[in-house]
């Protein structure tokens, strides 16, 4: 693999960290600490969004995260023919 390839699959990499880092940023800190007074004025099944947020919904969200992560990197190894068989 010449150099033009590894940082091609090194940028696609980042990019695909970036994205996925920038979600949970945005799940965990954003909805469960600076937007929780918003959020808690939607209520779903009795529970007020802002606190689901910060109790359980940043966590369902990185689980979530880690599954799309481990699909989209299994994709990018193969478009740059890196994969395992």
């Amino acid at each position: 693999m010449n150099t033009e390839k590894r940082l091609a699959y090194w940028r696609a990499n980042l990019r695909l960290m970036s994205f996925c880092l920038a979600i949970w940023f945005i799940c965990s800190y954003g909805f469960g600490i600076l937007l929780v007074d918003q959020l808690n004025t939607i209520r779903i099944g009795g529970i007020k969004l802002g606190f689901w947020f910060a109790q359980q919904g940043s966590i369902y969200v990185f689980v979530l995260l880690i599954f799309f992560y481990a699909w989209r990197m299994n994709r990018i190894d193969r478009e740059h023919d890196v994969h395992e068989d």
